[in-house]
């Protein structure tokens, strides 16, 4: 090539390069995820042998990043040791690898620990004396690292860096990476997402669970994973061994605990022993249930050789806190641990150390020792698209004003409006509202939808405007057949939203100061949902989610169309099935930041709090569907995001105020317990369950107890909900029929154990007599 050709390329390069940085000009974009600000993890130890008063407890990580998914590697060699090297100790107490995020980024550390671990001990001794951090991994990657282990000299994670390509197929992937080298090797094969790695003791062979090449279907519970073992070194030689079942864990190179929600709808551990000799396979795996039905048993951690005890993590009916026990596998009983130190406090993910001395986890740290944790208004979260930042909000359904310095938000209830910096957060509607749109010519004045939200058409939901100044309310729509989601045109005066009236969720235009009563055009109409839509900036556009392709079946598209109700066409879908929602416009008009499962799944669900849908990213598109670009890498769900035509700066923002923290919900499904009865002591209250003779299937479980009797009230929801008196007593269990109408739920005892409220029907509430059994609205 001539060396003019080449100058002219490599301007050509340049000159490209620069109309990508400069494509939207300096901007942000801003998300919530629910729950995530909350989550002020660390990971704690407690020693196995004398676990049982607060004091044994130490916080091993630093108590200020958030820290999670712990490992007790059994290997001491690292790389450049003497950057481990401690001013006080020559060597550690502990060596653990974690997943960390700080500073935009994930990444996963090496920490050596140095603390006092002897039962005399004083409680403000509980924080580590001492610590030396390493990273393990560069930071040039944005993702998620999931469950990793340390193996000789080889990190194993999951990362879900490389894009799969392929609309809701999860880019979850076991890598192994040599510390000495930095080099990184693949280990499942393309097409195939893995999750929740375990190495055996040898180090030679990884255990994953994986939907192998049927893909994920969309659950946000248990995952219809199976186990597969791959050699460490190169992934090769790849088997599955179990069918159903997650999060392996090796105590020998032939046996493996696992967790699965069995038949009878309990989550308990199981144990796969692999054939020592001839070939392995599920027809040739044996596998066994190891925990007992009568409180859910997940997430199981071994020690190499250990075949005395297991630790899991549990939800007993008798409390609303997931915990960590052990399971003596001899006697078959359960050994509680972090209940009897810490016991209003979600514990999660446990790993054993390998001397099998000490049980780790992670939990929220909250104020520690009477240290605060500040909470985060805003996060920074890491991207390399220039002239953009990417925060997560504490706030659900952001908008920002139009002099960029103000925010509104949902509180779900309540609509709320705060400072950039987080100062002067006042609550400028007290009512439950969703979706928040300021109007670009009318100071102060924010719109909204105000009523409950995922409601059917026919519910009372209106369109208002908020004056944020004067805190004064004025409804825009009249029949309150669910009118939500506006967004005001750019010169303010129309405003889009969508509406039920018809009987289906459509798009209809209103006037943005006079509302619908000076007139309506409807925008969209069919037998479908058209909704979360948002008006461009030039004023040419609308887009909007909607499941036309399939309505009814939650499976939702991103389409665009021209407020005269022409021009309409698809930007993007996920897939079959999939979901892309809450669209919103870049300051230029060209892309659109939105939600979705594109991405599908990256983590087994139960080894997180709640998610409703765990699988939402934040991605971008140009609005003729190209240049497709993930945000966000992550298990949780990230949603509700809205594009900032003003660039904030990236990094993370504390609320000036105190802020609530640790206050999220753990899995919702761990709070389904299958009714359960036996002879003797009630079993789900005894440290040893024991095995149901009778059994029946409940959807909700209320106790209220009377002087013979201890008594349950269910509701049971197949078909025909009715309720029922479970009574107890010490010899047997009986129950009889307490409704014998339809769709009666939610029973409530009242003080004097006499009579019992219940919703029946249509959402009516009734009281009825326990004894006499004689109901009343």
């Amino acid at each position: 090539m001539k060396p003019n050709s080449i100058l002219h390329l490599l301007l050509h390069l340049l000159l490209l390069s620069f109309i990508t940085a400069e494509d939207h000009g300096p901007s942000s974009i801003v998300f919530t995820t629910n729950g995530r600000l909350d989550y002020y993890f660390d990971i704690f130890t407690l020693p196995i042998s004398h676990p049982t008063h607060p004091i044994a407890e130490t916080r091993i990580t630093d108590g200020q990043s958030v820290n999670f998914n712990g490992h007790f590697p059994s290997s001491t060699f690292f790389p450049n040791q003497t950057r481990l090297r401690s001013p006080i100790r020559p060597d550690p107490s502990l060596q653990i690898i974690y997943v960390t995020e700080r500073n935009g980024f994930s990444n996963i550390f090496y920490d050596a620990v140095y603390f006092d671990d002897s039962p005399s001990r004083k409680r403000s001794a509980l924080e580590v004396v001492d610590r030396v951090q390493l990273p393990l991994l560069g930071s040039d990657r944005v993702s998620m690292k999931d469950k990793p282990s340390l193996t000789g000299e080889y990190l194993v994670y999951v990362s879900t860096h490389e894009d799969s390509g392929v609309p809701r197929t999860s880019s979850a992937a076991v890598y192994a990476t040599e510390l000495s080298s930095g080099l990184t090797r693949r280990l499942t094969p393309h097409g195939v997402a893995d999750f929740s790695p375990a190495v055996s003791p040898s180090g030679v062979w990884t255990a994953a669970a994986s939907y192998g090449e049927k893909g994920w279907h969309g659950e946000v519970e248990e995952l219809s994973t199976d186990i597969y073992v791959f050699l460490t070194r190169d992934g090769t030689r790849r088997v599955k061994v179990v069918e159903h079942g997650g999060w392996p864990s090796w105590v020998d190179e032939s046996t493996i605990y696992f967790h699965r929600r069995g038949e009878d709808q309990w989550w308990s551990i199981y144990r796969a022993i692999l054939p020592k000799q001839g070939p392995v396979s599920t027809e040739s795996v044996v596998v066994e249930r190891v925990t007992p039905p009568g409180l859910h048993a997940f997430t199981p951690a071994t020690s190499p050789g250990n075949h005395a005890f297991i630790a899991v993590a549990t939800r007993r009916p008798t409390t609303s806190f997931r915990h960590v026990e052990l399971f003596d596998l001899v006697k078959g009983e359960f050994k509680e641990l972090t209940r009897l130190v810490s016991r209003s406090t979600h514990h999660f993910n446990p790993f054993i150390s390998p001397d099998s001395g000490r049980v780790g986890y992670h939990k929220c740290r909250g104020n520690l020792n009477g240290k605060k944790s500040p909470k985060l208004f805003l996060q920074n979260i890491h991207t390399a698209i220039p002239n953009l930042s990417v925060l997560r909000v504490d706030g659900t359904f952001p908008s920002f004003s139009p002099a960029g310095d103000r925010f509104a938000f949902a509180n779900l209830p309540g609509v709320y409006v705060v400072n950039r910096d987080g100062s002067n957060r006042r609550e400028v509607y007290p009512g439950n509202a969703f979706s928040t749109s300021w109007d670009p010519i009318r100071k102060g004045v924010v719109y909204t939808g105000a009523g409950p939200e995922f409601a059917p058409e026919s519910t009372e939901v209106d369109i208002i405007a908020i004056d944020v100044d004067q805190i004064a309310v004025k409804k825009l729509t009249t029949n309150g057949n669910n009118n939500a989601f506006p967004s005001p045109s750019p010169d303010g005066k129309r405003i889009v939203f969508r509406s039920g009236r018809s009987g289906h969720k459509n798009l209809y235009i209103m006037d943005a100061e006079e509302g619908e009563r000076i007139g309506l055009q409807r925008l969209t109409e069919g037998p479908w949902t058209d909704t979360m839509c948002n008006w461009s900036p030039d004023g040419d556009w609308i887009a909007f989610a909607s499941d036309r392709e399939t309505p009814g079946s939650g499976s939702f598209e991103l389409y665009v169309i021209h407020p005269n109700g022409t021009g309409l066409r698809k930007v993007i879908q996920s897939g079959s099935g999939g979901r892309t929602n809450h669209p919103w416009f870049s300051p230029d008009g060209k892309s659109l930041v939105f939600t979705s499962d594109y991405g599908a799944i990256s983590a087994e669900p139960i080894s997180n709090p709640h998610h409703y849908q765990p699988y939402g990213e934040i991605f971008t598109v140009k609005v003729d569907g190209s240049d497709l670009r993930r945000l966000t890498q992550n298990s949780f769900e990230d949603g509700t995001p809205v594009w900032v035509p003003s660039f904030i700066r990236p990094s993370d923002v504390e609320w000036p105020i105190e802020r609530p923290s640790c206050g999220f919900d753990d899995l919702h499904c761990l709070s389904n317990f299958p009714s359960y009865g036996g002879v003797g002591a009630v079993p789900w209250l005894s440290s040893k369950p024991q095995w149901s003779r009778f059994q029946f299937t409940t959807s909700y479980l209320t106790r209220f107890d009377s002087p013979l009797y201890m008594r349950f009230l269910r509701s049971h929801l197949h078909f025909q909900a009715l309720l029922f008196i479970i009574d107890i007593p010490y010899e047997a269990c009986s129950e009889y029929d307490l409704t014998n109408g339809k769709n009666n739920a939610f029973p409530s005892p009242s003080p004097d154990r006499k009579q019992i409220v219940f919703r029946s029907g249509h959402r009516n509430l009734y009281i009825t007599d326990i004894e006499l059994q004689q109901s009343i609205q």
